[in-house]
């Protein structure tokens, strides 16, 4: 049967209207069940589950679409912004390494009941760094839809406050949210309040900031995925990269990730005469993932207004080079 912790937990977070947590402890359940061997138990359990919550989904909100914040203290409502992602890791294309480190925070994620037994800690703390558009933010959006979470966006312009003291008490209710609301935790641009703490004679509010981060963070014992993402790395404070599970570099796609890609975007659409997708990939060098992606769409909607059925590849290569200039 079910661990007492766990029971009370999915009691807990109906009585708050905690959707994310209570499909997430019963996912657990039905997965304790099924390692002692109540597979048929196991598997009606989680029909029911996966049932309910696609009703739910269905019903809250498309992706992308922010959704009310169920939450008891309302000044979060200020710092978070709540998405239910419908996406998942098989829409992206993903560096291997890349692939590897997140398959394997799913992995543990997945056997975390088996982990706290030997007393281990699943990973759930990931800094990601890279160049805009190499999938940072998207990725987060994938986890969530993985573990069938929330995505909690910080937003770090109404973190910061001019006042001293203020930030910190802002910086703590999250952390206290982590602790009651299971979710992905996504804090982006991270940079604006992690940079080095020995730059210039600053001692003003962004350095208490990253001080109490790295209190809160260190201490932080939830079951939330707390994920950070940034463009400048160098600019990070050296404090900050161990109290990460893994930092998680994301490179510029090389010509196996988009041919990967233009495939993906483009599938499903016939092209006039034949199409070589490696050529394709040499010109789009230097390219990252969201500037490929925004270059099969131009073509995609050139051939919907102009009442064509099939894409060119000569339009193809313009919007390539296009997006290269």
């Amino acid at each position: 049967m079910a661990a007492a912790d766990q029971i009370k937990s999915l009691i807990q977070s109906f009585g708050e209207q905690d959707e994310d947590r209570f499909f997430s402890t019963a996912m657990q359940i039905a997965a304790s069940e099924a390692r002692q061997g109540h597979t048929a138990f196991a598997q009606e359990l989680k029909k029911l589950i996966e049932k309910n919550r696609k009703a739910f989904a269905d019903a809250s909100a498309t992706e992308g679409k922010t959704i009310p914040l169920s939450l008891p203290k309302r000044e979060l409502q200020e710092l978070i912004d709540v998405f239910q992602p419908r996406l998942r890791l098989r829409d992206m294309v993903l560096a291997p390494n890349v692939r590897e480190s997140l398959d394997t925070l799913l992995r543990e994620q997945e056997s975390w009941e088996i982990l706290r037994q030997h007393n281990l800690s699943p990973r759930r703390k990931l800094l990601l760094t890279g160049a805009p558009g190499t999938g940072k933010t998207m990725t987060a959006q994938a986890l969530a839809g993985e573990l069938g979470l929330a995505v909690y966006i910080i937003r770090l312009d109404g973190l910061m406050s001019k006042y001293m003291g203020e930030s910190i008490a802002k910086l703590r209710l999250i952390f206290d949210a982590m602790q009651d609301h299971r979710a992905v935790y996504l804090f982006d641009e991270f940079d604006s309040i992690g940079s080095h703490r020995d730059q210039g004679q600053d001692v003003g509010e962004a350095k208490r900031v990253l001080n109490s981060f790295l209190i809160n963070i260190e201490k932080d014992e939830s079951n939330s995925i707390i994920i950070a993402a940034t463009n400048l790395p160098d600019a990070l404070d050296k404090a900050l990269f161990r109290r990460f599970d893994d930092v998680v570099a994301y490179p510029l796609p090389q010509q196996e990730q988009i041919v990967a890609l233009l495939e993906m975007r483009l599938s499903g659409y016939k092209f006039k005469g034949k199409v070589d997708f490696a050529s394709l990939a040499e010109l789009a060098q230097g390219l990252n993932y969201s500037d490929l992606g925004k270059a099969c769409e131009d073509v995609i909607k050139d051939m919907i207004i102009k009442g064509q059925r099939q894409l060119t590849i000569e339009n193809l290569k313009n919007a390539l080079k296009k997006r290269k200039l």
